[in-house]
This record gives C-alpha cells, sequence and structure tokens, in this order.
C-alpha cells in the first residue's frame, strides 16, 4: 500500500513539474512582444540621449511611448509587456536608484536644508490633497499627482499605484502631467532665479526643491551652471529618499482600510521594492561596492526606468487625457506653484 502511495506522490511531482516548464514559457511568450518593444525603444532613446546630453533618456522614452500610441494603433499582443515594464520593471528601477544616494551627501546639506526638504514634501502632498478635493478630484488621482510632483516625479506616481491600485487612466493622466509640468519648469526656474537674482548655489537648491523628475532637475541644474548642477542634485536625491516614509505610511493606511475583510488586497507593510530601495541607499553610503560597479549599476537603472517609461508613455492617449477634463490640469499647475513656493520659501530661509 505504501508502494502505491509513493509512487502515486512521484507521479504527482513528476506531472507538477513538467507543467510548470510549459506554462513558464507561456509566460514569457505572453511577455516578449511588448518586452522587445521596450527594448528597442529604450536603445534608442539612451542612443538620443548620448547625443542631446541636456535630455534624459526618461523624458525621451516617455515622449516617443506617447506619440506611437497616438500615431499608431497598438497591438494588443504588445500589452503584457508593456504592462510588465510599466509595473515589475519600474520597481526595480526604483529599487537601484537608491546606488545613487549617499546618506553622507545628504546629511552635508545641513539640517536646515534637510528640513526643507522634508516640507517640501509633506507640506507639497497635503496642500495638493486639499487642492484637489476642493475640484472634486477622487483620492486616488489627487494622490498620485500629490506624490509624483513633491516626491520624485513618475517613479513616485508608479510607486504610489503599487501601494493603492489606482485606475490606469488616472495614473496615465499623472505620468502626462509630470511630463508637462515638469518639463516647462526646466526653462522656468534658470529664468525666475535670475529675475529674483538668486545666486547659483540658491537658484540649484531651488531647482531640486521644486522640479518634479530628477532628470528635469539637472537639466535646469545645468542651465543655471556654476554650483547649481551638484546642488541640486543632492536636494532632489534627498527628495528622492522620502519615497521610502511616504509608501510606508499609504502602506500602513491601506492594511488599516482593509482590516480583516479576506476579499480585499493587503499591500505589504512596506512594499518589497521600498526596502530594496533603503538596501541600496545602505550599500552605497557604505563605501563598500567598487566605482566600476556603481557605474554598471547606474547604466542598468536607467535603462529599467526608460523602458519603464516608455511602457507608461505607450498609455498615454490624446482622447483619454481631452476626457478627464480640465481639472487635473488646474491641480497640476496649483501643484506646481506651490511646491515651488515651498522650496523657496525654505531656500531663502534656509540660507
Amino acid at each position: 500500500m505504501s508502494t502505491e502511495l509513493s509512487e502515486s506522490k512521484s507521479e504527482e511531482q513528476r506531472v507538477e513539474s513538467t507543467g510548470t516548464l510549459p506554462r513558464l514559457q507561456t509566460a514569457t511568450a505572453t511577455l516578449l512582444p511588448g518586452l522587445a518593444l521596450c527594448a528597442a525603444a529604450t536603445a534608442l532613446a539612451m542612443g538620443i540621449g548620448r547625443f542631446l546630453p541636456t535630455v534624459s533618456p526618461l523624458l525621451i522614452a516617455i515622449v516617443l511611448g506617447a506619440v506611437l500610441s497616438n500615431v499608431a494603433r497598438l497591438p494588443e499582443r504588445l500589452r503584457p509587456g508593456l504592462q510588465f515594464s510599466a509595473k515589475k520593471l519600474l520597481r526595480v528601477g526604483i529599487a537601484l536608484l537608491g546606488l545613487q544616494l549617499m546618506l553622507s551627501d545628504i546629511l552635508g546639506l545641513g539640517w536646515g536644508v534637510i528640513v526643507v526638504v522634508v516640507s517640501i514634501v509633506c507640506l507639497g502632498i497635503v496642500g495638493t490633497m486639499f487642492a484637489g478635493k476642493l475640484l472634486g478630484l477622487s483620492w486616488t488621482q489627487r494622490l498620485l499627482i500629490a506624490c509624483g510632483f513633491s516626491i520624485c516625479g513618475a517613479a513616485a506616481v508608479a510607486a504610489v499605484d503599487g501601494v493603492v491600485d489606482a485606475d490606469e487612466e488616472e495614473v496615465i493622466t499623472a505620468v502626462a502631467l509630470v511630463v508637462i509640468f515638469g518639463t516647462l519648469m526646466i526653462p522656468a526656474i534658470p529664468l525666475l532665479s535670475r529675475a529674483l537674482g538668486l545666486s547659483d548655489t540658491d537658484a540649484g537648491l531651488w531647482a531640486g526643491g521644486s522640479i518634479h523628475e530628477v532628470a528635469q532637475v539637472v537639466a535646469a541644474g545645468g542651465a543655471i551652471g556654476g554650483a547649481a548642477l551638484g546642488v541640486a542634485a543632492v536636494v532632489k536625491l534627498a527628495r528622492v529618499l522620502m519615497l521610502a516614509p511616504v509608501m510606508a505610511v499609504l502602506s500602513v493606511r491601506q492594511r488599516s482600510l482593509a482590516g480583516n475583510d479576506a476579499d480585499v488586497k493587503r499591500p505589504p507593510l512596506v512594499p518589497l521594492f521600498v526596502v530594496a530601495f533603503l538596501a541600496c541607499v545602505g550599500l552605497r553610503s557604505s563605501g563598500l561596492l567598487p566605482a566600476g560597479l556603481l557605474a554598471d549599476a547606474k547604466i542598468l537603472q536607467t535603462a529599467l526606468l526608460t523602458a519603464a517609461m516608455f511602457a507608461l508613455g505607450a498609455g498615454v492617449q490624446i482622447a483619454t487625457i481631452k476626457k478627464v477634463g480640465a481639472r487635473p490640469f488646474v491641480l497640476a499647475t496649483i501643484s506646481t506653484v506651490w511646491v515651488a513656493s515651498i522650496a523657496l520659501v525654505g531656500v531663502l530661509l534656509a540660507g
């Protein structure tokens, strides 16, 4: 009898093991078309970025995706790979972004500037959420715009979506607004800094504290010149670091709302990609990683985020943007001015 049971179990294990490979192959085959398109777009965007060093491959990729999806109807078979890139690859890219952060650089800003950075993120989110409520926008739409504009652009939008599971239309709208308004800030901050008579250092602090995307901050810092670029990048990366506590707070909130309801998906207490992000920050700050490895990791991180941005851009449809109406654009305008105002006041006080 035991021999028969043993043979039966062995047969079941054999069937399961042989069935796993075909399922894996099927899943891979489903993802391949979209992943191949993202890979091609990533190569093109990074190639263009080499000839236009002041323009980020991430921004190029978003524009490429948006243009492609609006001039041609993308086949349905591309969707699984695009969704995988926009969610999974993006989270790996965000985690690797931590390797650009050194805690010593952030602490080197001084406690005054660190308090300003925390204030920008916290007050930026609260103010944007309040204004969005007055405009009658949904909680998730307000949150996506608030975090995107207050923390780190499209990456923050996608990170929030991973915790609160927003509608696809809302995510696409928030990403489009980050691109539009963040790009407008690139020439605006240098021009306003000169008009206000700010020093290069203060202008760099303002750029890092107010502009949405890391790449947009780099472009603006380069346009200002002098010492602006370095300080702008460090301040912006300090805002990126705020992604971890904000996501943790959101995750706790979602778990609390879910309660004991078994039918409601409960996010982890701290999302795994946030843990990985913090681990990467710790590794970089330890000084144990060789320069060559860090350089390779930066290329990989840029490639992953570029692929994710292309996938997000491919979801931006002009018809969808028209359908959402003017209210998200009004909120984006308010949020941009609000965050920039907090940053400017903070820089002047800290200076």
